[in-house]
């Protein structure tokens, strides 16, 4: 069982994300939840799972912010659990009733990620755009978001960093094996339902 305070005593030391924090998951020693450490040790999941690869009917996800948790359903059952990691205070995710209104297999954020030099070396890592100027020489590259689902405006499902609390910039990250079930068995109108 995944004692979450574990976890978040693990990560004392760490400030969270923020666009000038240094990122955690270049550290080999943290361990969070999706994550394959450098030495190939996995983060604990015992929550994610997929079951609906023989599932047949209508599919619809469930995002569950408290919980920290996307149900995906198929015909109103139920064929998976992903844990996620969701917007962080200031940065919350929506919630509502929505669609699937875009699907983007090598999704890059157009806000979030790095300023690197001409041989794509980092200059200034971790930045917002609309606030961090871009020093002489650099460009911009976007933050990968592989399997993206974009829900509503910014904001979507996608690969990403699971530290074990709410920590994103208001998209839904989940492990890479969930996004990618997830990805494969939504289609644009999909309907989504988040809630606190």
């Amino acid at each position: 069982m995944i004692k979450v305070s574990a976890y978040l005593a693990g990560l004392v030391f760490m400030v969270i994300l923020t666009g000038c924090s240094s990122d955690p998951r270049n550290n080999p020693d943290v361990q969070y939840v999706g994550h394959v450490s450098q030495q190939g040790s996995p983060g604990y999941d015992n929550v994610s799972y997929w079951d609906g690869d023989n599932m047949t009917g209508a599919p619809s996800v469930h995002i569950s912010l408290s919980e920290q948790r996307a149900y995906f359903y198929k015909g109103g059952q139920l064929a998976g659990i992903s844990w996620i990691s969701t917007g962080r205070e200031g940065k919350n995710t929506v919630t509502g009733n929505f669609h699937i209104i875009q699907k983007d297999k090598d999704h890059k954020s157009s806000l979030y990620g790095d300023y690197v030099d001409a041989q794509g070396k980092i200059v200034k890592k971790d930045i917002d755009r609309s606030k961090d100027p871009i020093p002489p020489g650099a460009h911009f590259d976007g933050a990968k978001m592989p399997n993206f689902m974009r829900i509503v405006g910014g904001t979507g499902m996608h690969e990403g960093f699971l530290p074990g609390y709410p920590a994103s910039h208001g998209c839904i990250r989940m492990p890479g094996f969930m996004a990618l079930d997830f990805f494969n068995a939504v289609s644009v109108g999909t309907p989504v339902t988040i809630t606190p």
